[in-house]
């Protein structure tokens, strides 16, 4: 099979299977603004930074381990074995501290991300109900890269697809008829990984499998070497969250909690977008790490070609298609027809969005770089566009042009980051 026809076979799948994953998150959304409000979503952005945490730690060890899987595979090294093992131990490990603090302390989380008495209130169950499911988030995570990576991306898809329409439909069941409101957005969002590791095991425990979970102490040494490859994964989940932090604390300042909930629906509406490129990005990892780990420099260009001209094309028409219906978009979170979150909303829309042209690009490029093993240029470039660039943006930028700022801030630091991106491949590829 030619190189095009493989990217298209990955990258398809893929960006269906990460479509899933924002989908079930609007439909958090869009339940909880019927059911609580302008409150609810207030209560939901405030928190998503953890989510967004438990979604990163997971994806870093998945996408990484799955990475230095296929990697050493290529090369016949018999240590690939390992990573799938030691990966599922250090999310058990990892995502018991996230257990400890929803059953101790969740209020004060959603206290700590800026939460007030009536915010507070409303999303302390929430939190407490996702956060002590940590561990089935991160194990999703890790089984669906390496599903994806041992030649199974169509059961990788369905096993995201179907974990994402459990969470719709049950997220309505819960919520409406049988009363639950918060509680039940929290069950069903908390429920679906579980399904989504259960389909990864039919590939895991099928003949055609050359997964296979070894008996072994959890491994420091493995977990940096993949975490090391992980890195754009991980900042391509938490940049949303430390995103969300930076804007909640400024948009608090600036608008209040109508201006947080405005914000709740660009954040949403905004991880539709980068699921699609996260679709491209982990879609083409798999051929890169297989051509580059078999030496194949020809193949790997041709890869790189195709996911950063697929990303540009594809940053065009969402921006088109959200600048031509931002009202729309808008309106259907709005459920109690607030006028004020409806025009901060719409503006958001409009100008947050600009950033897509350059973070498409950053994100296929950043997973770029790890496949091929440019692990520091992989870093660089993924810590500017998930902390540094984002927060010193919104920070100077709402200083000077308010909400406006706000919005802009996350172009701005996209833009920066592109600069930095094109460098790293003139140093990587010549």
């Amino acid at each position: 099979m030619s190189e095009k026809k493989l990217f298209i076979k990955y990258v398809s799948q893929n960006i269906l299977g990460m479509l899933g994953i924002s989908v079930y998150i609007l439909a958090d959304t869009f339940f909880i603004s019927m059911a609580e409000g302008a409150n609810g979503i207030t209560a939901l952005n405030l928190v998503l930074p953890v989510y967004s945490l438990i979604f990163a730690v997971g994806a870093m060890i998945g996408v990484g381990s799955a990475i230095r899987f296929k990697i050493l595979r290529a090369r016949n090294d018999k240590d690939a074995e390992m990573y799938f093992s030691n990966a599922l131990l250090w999310a058990l490990i990892i995502g018991a501290g996230f257990i400890l603090i929803g059953i101790f302390i969740p209020e004060k989380v959603v206290s700590l991300l800026g939460g007030d008495e009536k915010i507070v209130a409303v999303g302390r169950d929430y939190t407490a109900i996702f956060m002590m499911f940590a561990p089935f988030f991160m194990w999703n995570h890790i089984c669906n890269a390496f599903v994806r990576n041992d030649n199974a991306p169509a059961i990788a898809m369905a096993a995201t697809l179907c974990s994402s329409l459990f969470n719709i439909v049950f997220d309505y069941i819960l919520m409406f008829p049988l009363h639950l409101g918060m509680r039940g957005a929290a069950l069903a969002t908390a429920l679906s990984p579980v399904l989504g590791v259960t389909i990864c095991c039919i590939h895991l425990l099928s003949k055609k499998s050359t997964i296979q979970f070894r008996r072994t102490r959890p491994s420091i040494k493995r977990l940096l070497a993949a975490s090391q490859l992980g890195i754009p994964a991980f900042v391509g989940e938490i940049s949303s969250g430390v995103t969300t932090v930076v804007f909640n604390m400024i948009i608090l300042k600036l608008a209040g909690n109508v201006g947080v909930a405005a914000y709740g629906v660009v954040a949403n509406t905004s991880l539709v977008a980068a699921a699609v490129f996260n679709g491209v990005s982990q879609g083409s990892q798999p051929l890169l790490s297989d051509f580059y780990g078999k030496g194949q420099t020809t193949s790997v260009q041709k890869i790189v070609k195709l996911g950063v001209g697929t990303a540009l094309v594809l940053a065009v028409c969402i921006l088109a298609v959200v600048c031509a219906f931002a009202e729309s978009i808008t309106a259907v979170f709005n459920t109690e027809g607030n006028a004020t979150l409806a025009e901060y909303a719409v503006t958001g829309l409009r100008l947050y969005f600009i950033g897509f042209l350059f973070a498409g690009f950053n994100i296929v490029g950043t997973g770029v770089l790890s496949a091929v093993e440019s692990a520091r240029w992989a870093f660089t470039a993924s810590i500017s566009r998930g902390f540094i660039a984002i927060i010193v943006c919104a920070f100077v930028l709402s200083a000077v042009l308010g909400m406006n700022g706000v919005w802009l801030a996350f172009a701005a630091a996209e833009l920066l980051t592109a600069v930095l991106v094109l460098v790293a491949f003139r140093k990587s590829f010549g």
